[in-house]
């Protein structure tokens, strides 16, 4: 049977990491992509799938990302339909995502570069929160032209 304090807890654990998503994109999108803005989102052994790569550890996936961020000029990251399962101390994830894309130098009337796609994880609670354990984003379709040497 749940409890009202089983059902506050699970409503905290997928308002805190729906937020840990959110402030994933948005650091994509403001390119706040150094090793402390990793810290709070990944754990130190993190994996990650990209189109751009295969990563493993908390250095070599921040750094994988603010290189694939750098070629583009402004983006926008938009997530949605959340789907969470936390075990305790540990949770999956599912969410869809659109991501828009401008070349670099160019005016926002450049044709963007626009994907779909959705990305899964585990996640781990930590002293600090949840982190991302696992990451992968799972490419679905595209339009648009990808910049010069992307």
């Amino acid at each position: 049977m749940t409890t009202p304090t089983d059902q506050l807890r699970t409503l905290t654990d997928h308002t805190e990491i729906t937020g840990l998503i959110d402030r994933f994109f948005r650091a994509l999108d403001e390119r706040g992509l150094d090793l402390p803005w990793g810290r709070s989102m990944f754990t130190d052994d993190v994996r990650a799938t990209f189109p751009i790569g295969k990563h493993q550890g908390l250095e070599a996936v921040v750094t994988a990302l603010a290189d694939g961020m750098s070629r583009f000029g402004p983006t926008q990251h938009s997530g949605s339909n959340y789907l969470i399962d936390v075990d305790g101390d540990r949770a999956t994830v599912r969410w869809n995502a659109i991501q828009t894309h401008l070349p670099p130098g160019e005016t926002p009337v450049a044709e963007p570069f626009v994907s779909g796609g959705y990305y899964d994880g585990e996640l781990i609670r930590t002293e600090d929160g949840w982190r991302f354990r696992r990451q992968t984003y799972h490419l679905v379709w595209t339009t648009g032209r990808l910049p010069q040497g992307t």
